[in-house]
């Protein structure tokens, strides 16, 4: 789910070794646009964490450039934004389901489970390959295939709010040689 089409996933290839020489996690890469002007989107954080800042994503979108105007990637013009996966980040690693466990979130899969594709729940973590949502209304916790999914969302609530509000209060007050790079 980090990248959608063929054309993306070959961009992926060049991105990940340079978002990992810099301490960085690619979350997803989407070129969007017709044949006038692209763009393309990379979403990424620090390894390890779930966060981003400014001057990280100018030094990954500088990195980047330089090796697509080497390899020359794409074709035309396009606009490179590299930003941060924001609070209602989309999901697209099992990994990402076991860290935002508690949280609301919506997923899509690609063909029908008992009946639908669209699923609304609370993440439970991960079973093996599996993610594990308490749906809204069931009494069980549905394991959904990893591979199986389209899209998976976080949604906007209090607790995701809250959670928000806690990590920036730890940013704020973690020594400066926490945040070194």
């Amino acid at each position: 789910m980090r990248a959608k089409t063929a054309e993306d996933r070959r961009l992926l290839e060049l991105i990940d070794p340079v978002a990992d020489a810099l301490g960085l996690a690619v979350v997803r890469v989407r070129l969007m646009g017709g044949d006038a002007r692209r763009r393309l989107q990379v979403m990424a954080e620090r390894k390890g964490e779930h966060d981003i800042d400014v001057e990280a994503c100018a030094r990954l979108s500088r990195a980047i450039s330089e090796v697509f105007d080497a390899a020359d990637p794409i074709s035309g013009e396009y606009l490179l934004e590299v930003s941060s996966p924001g609070i209602d980040r989309p999901l697209t690693r099992l990994s990402d389901f076991e860290a935002f466990e508690g949280l609301e979130a919506r997923l899509e899969s690609d063909r029908l489970i008992e009946g639908r594709r669209r699923f609304r729940g609370t993440l439970a973590g991960i079973e093996g390959d599996h993610v594990c949502v308490d749906l809204e209304g069931e009494e069980d916790t549905a394991l959904i295939p990893f591979a199986w999914l389209t899209d998976a969302k976080l949604v906007m609530t209090d607790a995701l709010f809250e959670r928000g509000r806690e990590a920036r209060a730890h940013a704020t007050t973690a020594k400066p040689e926490d945040n070194a790079e």
